[in-house]
């Protein structure tokens, strides 16, 4: 009946607003540039995401005692296949390995996956976040949000902590596209991304052998290289290679393999290195 169909939409709707933040920024668009299926285009923007007042006490910045160095190589491409996306798992302080095994991708939702450079505690942080909101949009509308929208909701989120200590550059792989967003709000798109301290060396290799018609074994075989060249040079970059293929039917993560093996085999490829006679001797 018409009673018990008010019933349960007063039901879904107060089952919702306990999964809202307490408070919001409703952020919609116009009428006119609403689709022609009724669903609304909205974003919820939590008003914790405001930039406090430099009045404020506790926006006074602590100096560290000294400096912190982040480096790390994280790329993603576009091919006919879909969407690659990989990264080294080695996590750096200074002149200090923190951590030889942290995960750099992490998947958003089924056909989503992040690469993230930068702070740690700020990526694990905005990759919760993003997380969270994308899921709520998923139940306020009934359908996903896609990935340029994923990409603006991100960019109007970080764009407050522009100028401060937040360290966080994001790659949001789909499987169609591929958009970078960092901590200043900036947004781009394009065919292939590589960020970090290891990026230059990568480029190298994907602007070398880098093309459209390539199958899937040899845009993963090209995207493993990539990684390696630039963690053998680049000091902060290292340990493992985690890579992700992102298609239609939604992500699959390969299985870490280690550097220092990769390193073996390429050496014993040119004849340049015997392992066996290295670790007799």
């Amino acid at each position: 009946s018409s009673h018990q169909d008010k019933k349960r939409v007063r039901s879904q709707s107060g089952l919702l607003s306990c999964l809202l933040p307490p408070s919001v920024e409703h952020v919609s668009r116009t009428e006119g540039e609403r689709r022609a299926s009724d669903v609304p285009l909205e974003f919820h923007v939590p008003s914790l995401f405001k930039r406090p007042s430099s009045r404020a006490s506790h926006s006074v910045s602590v100096r560290r005692p000294f400096p912190l160095s982040h480096g790390t190589t994280t790329l993603g491409f576009i091919f006919q296949g879909g969407v690659i996306a990989a990264a080294d798992t080695r996590a750096s302080a200074g002149g200090l390995v923190a951590c030889p095994a942290v995960h750099k991708i992490t998947p958003i939702h089924s056909h989503l996956v992040v690469t993230s450079s930068g702070s740690g505690a700020d990526c694990m942080l905005w990759e919760r976040i993003l997380t969270r909101e994308i899921r709520l949009y998923q139940l306020r509308h009934k359908r996903r949000l896609s990935i340029r929208g994923t990409a603006k909701l991100l960019s109007l989120m970080l764009h407050p902590f522009k100028g401060t200590d937040v360290c966080v550059a994001l790659t949001l792989c789909g499987w169609d596209k591929l958009i970078y967003v960092c901590s200043d709000g900036a947004r781009l798109q394009g065919d292939i991304f590589s960020v970090g301290s290891g990026s230059p060396y990568a480029y190298g290799v994907l602007d070398r052998s880098l093309s459209w018609s390539l199958n899937k074994e040899e845009a993963i075989l090209l995207a493993r290289e990539a990684v390696f060249r630039a963690t053998h040079r680049d000091a902060y970059s290292g340990n493992n290679v985690d890579l992700f293929h992102v298609t239609a039917e939604g992500w699959r993560q390969r299985q870490r393999e280690d550097l220092k093996e990769e390193y073996y085999r390429d050496m014993e490829k040119r004849g340049l290195y015997n392992k066996t006679l290295f670790l007799a001797i």
